[in-house]
């Protein structure tokens, strides 16, 4: 196994991820291709008491950590069973590399909106994803979870275990490494899906019809709105320069005639600048949010709630828009549906109640709390999805995310894994 110092050439390249703000400053990296070599990184904090942190693709990354980073790229494995419909994915192993080892066989996992992302830190902190409403979250559909626990034990975790099994799914990387996890596939060849962009200078009802026709859809709609002003600049496609765009971002599990039917409501405001809208390959997914590819530093701070006020909703485009000082992309999911059921096999995602998620990113190094704190203002928070909270939370924040008897539950079955807290997980319970 390969490791690095900060003597060590590359070092710079390995300690970085996705998310490129406060990057992971550690004292050693170990870049495991084996549940083995995981084994030993964390023996090897064990013994050094250092804290330890894992980075599969560095989306979700809040705080760094100067102590051990175990990356895990190299270790990114798929196999499929076609006929139970599951798929077997290794510790680094991106929703893009599972969705092109599953699409072959016109299975789909429950994958995000950005390919790029990680499945397995994706997966621990709930998974809201595509086909959400259809499906409920990729936590729900987790048939067994290897991992190596703090003390440096390789562990398979199916339901037999119940407290565990509960705790993993739903309460991210806290209670050891995760070398494996056994998903549901689903059988998804193809979705109806892209985006219709709307100018709000000269379409500015789009978010209040978004909000009126998420009450009318059904299950099969999985849907969100982005709200943003974009650059004009070259590599922004030409229609979107310049301009303060509602991006309507829409997966159906319909056939073509019947999704045009379903989204006429959207259409009825008229042409949008750009229009992706289609039928498209579940492994091109990605290309519903379009979301960008390029690594950089952002923060940002989400809340889920019960509903989506309309006075409330009308005071995005002013605090969110040009007069912002800064570049703020919010971002609204719509929820309920399967998300709101609980699984067959229980676990710790929280919130289920929650009817939409609200986020609010703003790229770049500069401090932005205030003004992100100004645009959550006028909103009646009910819970936080931490998948979505990209920085450092207070342990008062952290709470927002479950139910009081779930989190202590959940930090009970954390201190007999890890009392000494070895693990340095995105968000510590």
């Amino acid at each position: 196994m390969e490791t690095w110092t900060p003597e060590t050439d590359g070092y710079d390249d390995q300690r970085t991820g996705f998310q490129r703000r406060d990057p992971h400053r550690p004292a050693r990296i170990f870049a495991a291709t084996s549940a083995t070599d995981i084994q030993e990184a964390v023996r090897y904090a064990r013994d050094h008491e250092l804290r330890l942190a894992v980075q599969a693709s560095g989306h979700g990354h809040t705080t760094p950590t100067d102590g051990v980073l175990v990356t895990t790229s190299g270790f990114a494995g798929v196999t499929v069973d076609p006929e139970q419909k599951t798929a077997t994915i290794q510790a680094g192993a991106t929703w893009q590399q599972v969705t092109a080892a599953t699409s072959p066989y016109g299975l789909a996992p429950l994958s995000g909106s950005f390919p790029g992302v990680g499945a397995i830190s994706y997966t621990l902190g709930g998974g809201l994803g595509l086909m959400a409403r259809k499906y409920g979250f990729a936590a729900d559909h987790v048939r067994r979870i290897d991992l190596v626990t703090p003390g440096g034990e390789l562990r398979s975790v199916t339901p037999d275990y119940v407290e565990l099994f509960w705790a993993l799914r739903g309460g991210g990387g806290n209670f050891g490494v995760v070398t494996e996890l056994e998903i549901d596939l689903f059988e998804v060849a193809t979705v109806a899906g892209g985006s219709l962009y709307y100018d709000l200078a000269t379409t500015p009802d789009v978010l209040q019809t978004w909000r009126e026709w998420t009450a009318t859809v059904p299950e099969e709609v999985t849907s969100a709105v982005g709200v943003l002003v974009l650059p004009d600049l070259p590599m922004v496609p030409a229609p979107l320069r310049g301009k303060h765009i509602a991006q309507l971002q829409l997966c159906l599990l319909t056939d073509l005639a019947q999704a045009e039917q379903l989204i006429a409501p959207l259409r009825a405001l008229g042409e949008p600048v750009m229009d992706t809208f289609g039928e498209i390959p579940y492994a091109e997914s990605g290309r519903i949010f379009a979301e960008p590819e390029q690594p950089h530093g952002y923060r940002a701070q989400n809340l889920l709630l019960a509903d989506l006020d309309p006075v409330a909703l009308s005071t995005i485009p002013k605090l969110a828009g040009p007069e912002a000082g800064a570049m703020c992309v919010i971002g609204i999911r719509h929820l309920g549906g399967a998300l709101s059921r609980p699984p067959a096999i229980p676990n710790a995602v929280g919130r289920r109640e929650a009817q939409y998620a609200l986020t609010v990113l703003s790229p770049g190094e500069q401090d932005l709390t205030q003004l992100h704190r100004s645009i959550l203002e006028p909103w009646t928070s009910i819970g936080r999805q931490l998948n979505f909270s990209f920085g450092p939370l207070t342990p008062d924040q952290i709470a927002e995310a479950y139910e009081p008897a779930d989190l202590e539950r959940l930090r009970r079955i954390k201190n007999d894994l890890d009392p000494t807290g070895l693990l340095q997980p995105n968000h510590v319970i």
